[in-house]
């Protein structure tokens, strides 16, 4: 059974978020879900309130359950349920803290972007004018991570900042739910060089089905392909994955984006409200590459072999 490995999904970020809306992933025999728990806007506060939450409401639904380790996802999977984990958008909710990166990743955050489209203390964003790349305290936080077992992610970060995480990092780096800039240029994708840097540290980069990054909001398998296999020809199979990044509450944040200029720009909203792809679409890709013609062995590394590989090298202490 492939093991299908979702590096972002986001569930309402709300202390009432239904938990249990990943269900939706059901048709899946083996899969793995990481599910965001705050972005720049949050708090250390909000964010870890909402983390205990989160975890609460995963063990009290039975079709989930928590995934600490990598044995934890292989036994997890075993019987059927989707193995949890859980990611920060940005270093923000950290509160300032270092020390706080422990303290998330004891409750079951694995991996961490330094910045989310614009400029904080780690590092500048993809959307910022100015591009300040990684700043010190952008690597004091990588080789904190590095030390805990966090995955670094450059996801939303700019160019340099995203270049710095690879030169700084000891662990593999990754793009948990970034496309290929070269396939549709829109700034919240990664250039070529961010890609080959990624995989020069082991890492993955996880081509995602938001349609805005994929072309002009097309959420389809067939675009979603087209930057699969550039990133596989570019960087080669053992270093490209998939993200759904899909909002289970997308109505609520297509008013966001509108609501909070100083978050989003005119890219977020040229061509409509965002087109995500939905999760019963996003367990069928396995069945849309190999209509492509893809081995089986392409296709799990690619579904979730990756970025498994990188969690078995990076989910423990240094």
């Amino acid at each position: 059974m492939t093991l299908l490995w979702d590096q972002h999904t986001c569930l309402a970020l709300d202390l009432d978020a239904d938990v249990a809306e990943l269900e939706r992933y059901a048709p899946l025999e083996r899969g793995f879900v990481s599910v965001n728990v705050g972005y720049s806007p949050h708090s250390y506060e909000f964010s870890m309130a909402l983390l205990r939450e989160f975890r609460e409401r995963v063990t009290r639904t039975p079709s989930l359950a928590l995934a600490s380790t990598v044995a934890d996802i292989e036994a997890v999977t075993a019987t059927g349920c989707m193995a949890v984990a859980f990611d920060l958008e940005d270093s923000g909710p950290l509160g300032g803290r270092l020390d706080a990166v422990k303290e998330y990743f004891d409750l079951g955050v694995r991996t961490m972007l330094p910045s989310y489209n614009h400029a904080n203390a780690a590092g500048s964003g993809c959307l910022d004018a100015d591009d300040g790349g990684l700043t010190r305290w952008g690597r004091e936080l990588v080789a904190e991570m590095n030390r805990v077992g966090m995955v670094p992610d450059g996801s939303h970060c700019s160019i340099r900042t995203g270049l710095g995480l690879c030169e700084s990092s000891t662990r593999p780096v990754v793009y948990s739910h970034s496309c290929m800039r070269a396939v549709w240029d829109h700034p919240r994708n990664i250039t070529d060089d961010q890609a080959r840097a990624c995989a020069e540290t082991g890492g993955v980069v996880g081509i995602t089905g938001v349609g805005i990054f994929l072309g002009p909001n097309t959420p389809t398998l067939e675009a979603m392909t087209r930057h699969i296999e550039y990133a596989v020809e570019l960087v080669g199979v053992d270093h490209v994955g998939v993200s759904s990044d899909f909002s289970f509450d997308h109505e609520e944040f297509v008013r966001t984006i509108l609501a909070s200029p100083e978050l989003y720009d005119e890219s977020y909203t040229r061509w409509g409200p965002i087109q995500w792809m939905p999760p019963e679409v996003f367990v069928t890709l396995g069945t849309h590459l190999a209509g492509q013609g893809w081995d089986d062995a392409a296709i799990t590394a690619v579904l979730g072999g990756n970025f498994l590989r990188v969690a078995r090298e990076s989910w423990s202490a240094a």
